[in-house]
């Protein structure tokens, strides 16, 4: 099993444990501001129901889930997940949310999605890495996007949020977009 650990000033991203499954973990996935574009909105979380969730990721190496932790508070404040990866074509997801609402509006996400997005290209050797968000979650659309992603493609309809059809926004970046991102800085 390998542990991770990604870091920059503000952040560490370090394997989710079981440890971390205790009251704010489980407040936040049961909250409905934090929980609002997460899938597990439907379904009131239990402790134990996360803690399920976290050991089925142990030891993954095709679905790795990070704790976002606060450097200076030394805080677990959402949670970054790569994967699933699909090795064959060199390819992975990337889903995030920021539980701690005390850390909305920061730059939290963006600079986890930097971290994560530069490991899967420079250690894991992907080659493209995409993301999904419902069009009315424009905080995370535009985290997404200053971190170089594209939008490569909107689904109509892709979910019911009230009774209302909302599209589902697809992004995506190739190792070569952020190579030549990193070169015009």
């Amino acid at each position: 099993m390998t542990a991770h650990f990604l870091a920059n000033d503000t952040l560490f991203l370090r394997d989710v444990n079981l440890d971390d499954v205790n009251d704010r973990y489980y407040q936040w996935l049961n909250d409905p501001q934090v929980n609002q574009f997460l899938e597990t909105r439907f379904v009131p979380q239990s402790k134990a129901q996360i803690a399920e969730f976290v050991q089925s990721k142990a030891g993954k190496s095709d679905e790795i889930l990070l704790a976002i932790c606060h450097k200076e508070q030394n805080l677990h404040i959402g949670n970054i997940k790569l994967g699933p990866i699909n090795w064959i074509h060199r390819r992975a997801e990337i889903s995030l949310f920021i539980g701690d609402k005390n850390f909305w509006g920061q730059g939290i996400a963006q600079q986890a999605i930097e971290l994560v997005t530069q490991f899967a290209f420079k250690q894991l050797n992907l080659n493209k890495l995409m993301a999904g968000a419902y069009e009315n979650n424009i905080a995370s659309i535009k985290a997404f996007q200053r971190c170089g992603f594209i939008i490569e493609g909107k689904i109509a309809d892709y979910a019911l949020v009230n009774n209302q059809g909302v599209a589902l926004i697809k992004l995506g970046i190739t190792a070569q977009q952020q190579q030549e991102k990193i070169k015009a800085i």
